[in-house]
């Protein structure tokens, strides 16, 4: 699976809008067939908020969907699949309640992303539960990854644990590669 931006379909009057974020017969006609069983969401209030570089190892590796519920974000996904050509490259995109877009994240990158503006809230999907023994991370600032993150010089408030995180090359586990490297950031309309 590679990479996509969900751009769900968005229906509007003089109250508002509505929209579908997920529907599971729509995605799988778009070739996306996932079976989610947890819903995650978060708040993070001061602007330059930086979580991640997360994932979930094997067994438990989790695909997700994400998405911005207030306020904006720069979401960015790291591709660590060791025997993938892309292994160590990123890509980024900004998610926010006015755009509504999603990242759909497959198993074997990290995710992360750093907050725009106070009071953001993410919501997203994933595919496996949680598990503490296989939570895992890489550094926001590895330099052998080289994330352009838009903190227009200020320094990101970080957990104790995000700021802990190892480089890309201490990671001692392997995710599968699928034949997918990454590539350009398809929009999908669902």
């Amino acid at each position: 699976m590679t990479l996509k931006v969900l751009c769900p379909r968005r229906f509007g009057d003089s109250r508002g809008w509505f929209s579908e974020t997920w529907n599971r017969a729509r995605l799988e006609a778009a070739g996306i067939a996932i079976d989610f069983c947890q819903d995650n969401h978060s708040l993070s209030q001061p602007q330059g908020t930086l979580r991640g570089l997360h994932f979930q190892a094997p067994p438990f590796a989790q695909t997700k969907l994400v998405r911005c519920l207030r306020g904006r974000i720069f979401d960015v996904a790291v591709d660590i699949r060791r025997g993938s050509p892309t292994c160590g490259q990123w890509v980024g995109l900004e998610l926010s309640a006015e755009n509504g877009k999603q990242l759909l994240i497959p198993a074997g990158y990290a995710h992360g992303f750093v907050t725009l503006e106070p009071d953001c809230e993410i919501a997203y999907k994933v595919d496996a539960y949680y598990s503490a023994e296989c939570d895992g991370g890489v550094a926001w600032d590895d330099p052998a990854i080289g994330i352009d993150w838009p903190l227009d010089g200020t320094e990101p408030v970080l957990s104790d644990k995000d700021r802990a995180l190892p480089g890309l090359e201490a990671l001692v586990i392997d995710f599968p590669y699928d034949g997918n490297p990454l590539g350009p950031l398809k929009e999908i309309s669902v």
